[in-house]
């Protein structure tokens, strides 16, 4: 029996897909075989065409080799959406390495931690991001740093005035002569000749890992979510599938959603790159940057966060520029305010379908459709071959009604294969093949799913996952802290702002810039909190747990989240930067 939402999906979505035995070297390999010399990338007035990235990758590849890196060790990017990110994304994987993506915003600790988990003895970074790197050396098997700057990949015009504009910015970084950091465009031009079809590199089999996305999952521990080629290629084609009128080798994306996450891996670019489509790339988002890149590129697919497109809305001067260009646009990452989606579809004439994920599931397992109705709130229906269930949330074991809340469950081939080296969590969150979100949702009579809480504390700020348990660890190092609680309060632009409740010491005292401060030295901007609240105590049930809800309730009675630092949105958002 087919489940009921299969009768809500676009006109032309297939409710079961064939899924080939590709690798993700493969999807680059193929539209370099039928759109040779077709844009794959803009960046900044440069053009790459499909055969020109398709024979760096391969140059990098051999670069691997020549360091000794072998079929299934780490490669750590630390990139922003730049050609190079590309270029070294595949390189990586034609060399058989497990590609690690660690996010840029990431402090020395953070960075540190995430190499000593994965053994990486390779990392492909920006060369502004060195000096944190840098820091972390004497602690991690690092052997070799390859550094790219973001000239590295400009027009010849706009590569010569870079340096100048770059010192002005006071972002320009001087990196010492060392034998183990290396220069990627000097290590690229040293590979003079290309094997024939990519001869002499190391075969690759679908369901070797090819990834190592790291996320908090249902805990604030850090974990290494092992995606394989066939659970990435499976849901890019899902992806694929969900929009009925796609157009292979005419789609033009905008890349500024980042791609050091699933969510633009999947929905931007292994989707681009698989059906031969040009993408922009935008390293970081800003907003007059963006209407300008698709009023120019004529972009058809948009890839986002709640954040950008209410910052589209909002800029001053956006009637300039003609966004009637735009077919599809996703949103993801928190949840999308229907004001936001009106707003979009009066001023572009298109709807934003927003989507459910998780990196455990490659990460897309929901999404409105793009053209037909859909009811306010939701976060849409399951992707062709995903299977869900929602179950209660004492056994997770019993499935609930059409209404009820409980946990969502769910099974596909685009679920992980398990944490890195973390059976006791893998072993947590799978369950005889089911997935299990820790979010609670509920379903309505059509099939369409609603996102109603957490299970977990997980904050959504910015479109990223910020896990309080992390940072009331930082705060209760600090000297004057003896408790605190970290919860998400509502916010129209962040998705959910980061707030502080913290009880001093008796005798001490702190302002609260002391203290976010003090968290900027620990912890990527995106997880300071953005507010200190001081109490006398915390409220606390009969067992002592904190009663977060209770905090969270007091806060959207009080007060309009709106309120809450909205001068740090515009800055944060610019995700890559």
């Amino acid at each position: 029996m087919e489940p009921i939402w299969i009768n809500r999906y676009d006109e032309g979505v297939p409710h079961s897909l064939d899924y080939p035995d590709w690798t993700l070297p493969d999807l680059l390999y193929r539209s370099a075989r039928l759109f040779p010399h077709s844009p794959a990338v803009w960046f900044y007035g440069r053009r790459i065409s499909f055969i020109e990235l398709e024979e760096l990758t391969t140059k990098f590849a051999l670069v691997l080799q020549s360091f000794g890196v072998s079929p299934g060790d780490r490669v750590t990017l630390m990139l922003p959406n730049l050609p190079q990110t590309l270029i070294c994304y595949y390189g990586a994987l034609k060399a058989g390495a497990v590609v690690v993506q660690t996010n840029p915003l990431y402090v020395t600790s953070e960075i540190e931690q995430q190499l000593l988990d994965t053994g990486s003895e390779t990392m492909v970074a920006l060369d502004l991001f060195y000096p944190r790197i840098h820091s972390a050396l004497d602690h991690t098997p690092l052997k070799r740093i390859i550094l790219t700057r973001v000239s590295d990949f400009l027009s010849p015009l706009r590569r010569l005035i870079y340096p100048i504009q770059a010192r002005m910015r006071g972002r320009w970084i001087r990196v010492p002569h060392r034998s183990w950091i290396h220069d990627l465009p000097a290590l690229l031009h040293c590979v003079e000749s290309l094997p024939v079809d990519n001869t002499g590199l190391p075969p690759i089999h679908p369901d070797d890992i090819a990834l190592l996305q790291y996320t908090g999952g249902t805990t604030g521990t850090p974990k290494g979510v092992m995606l394989s080629h066939r659970n990435m290629i499976v849901n890019t084609i899902q992806c694929r599938a969900w929009v009925p009128d796609f157009q292979e080798g005419r789609e033009i994306f905008l890349g500024v959603i980042p791609f050091f996450h699933a969510y633009g891996l999947s929905t931007t670019q292994h989707l681009a790159i698989m059906t031969g489509a040009s993408q922009i790339l935008l390293p970081r988002f800003q907003v007059q940057e963006v209407l300008e890149a698709i009023h120019r590129h004529r972009v058809t697919i948009f890839s986002g966060i709640p954040a950008m497109f209410m910052m589209i809305n909002e800029f001053e001067k956006v009637a300039r520029y003609n966004l009637r260009s735009l077919r599809v646009c996703l949103s993801g990452a928190s949840p999308l305010p229907t004001e936001v989606q009106n707003r979009f579809q009066r001023l572009t004439g298109v709807k934003i379908s927003e989507g459910y994920g998780m990196t455990e599931a490659s990460p897309v397992t929901h999404c409105n459709p793009v053209y037909g109705d859909t009811p306010a709130g939701s976060i849409g229906l399951p992707f062709p071959d995903t299977h869900c269930r929602i179950v209660d949330l004492e056994t997770g074991k019993r499935d609930l009604t059409v209404g009820e809340a409980g946990e969502l469950i769910v099974r596909g081939p685009q679920i992980m294969h398990g944490y890195w080296q973390n059976h006791k969590e893998t072993q947590a969150v799978l369950k005889d093949g089911w997935l299990h979100t820790g979010d609670i949702v509920r379903r309505d009579s059509h099939g369409f799913f609603f996102l109603v809480d957490r299970k977990k504390d997980m904050i959504k700020s910015r479109g990223e996952n910020v896990y309080p348990r992390e940072v009331e660890e930082v705060l209760l190092r600090h000297g004057a802290v003896k408790d605190t609680v970290i919860v998400g309060i509502p916010h129209q632009k962040l998705g959910e702002a980061v707030k502080a409740y913290v009880v001093l010491k008796e005798g001490r005292s702190v302002t609260q810039e002391a203290l976010l401060s003090y968290c900027r030295n620990f912890l990527a901007a995106f997880k300071v909190p953005t507010a200190v609240e001081f109490r006398s105590e915390l409220p606390r049930n009969i067992v002592g747990k904190v009663l977060r809800r209770q905090l969270r309730e007091e806060e959207v009675n009080r007060m309009n989240p709106e309120t809450l630092s909205p001068s740090r949105v515009e800055e944060e958002v610019r995700i890559g930067s």
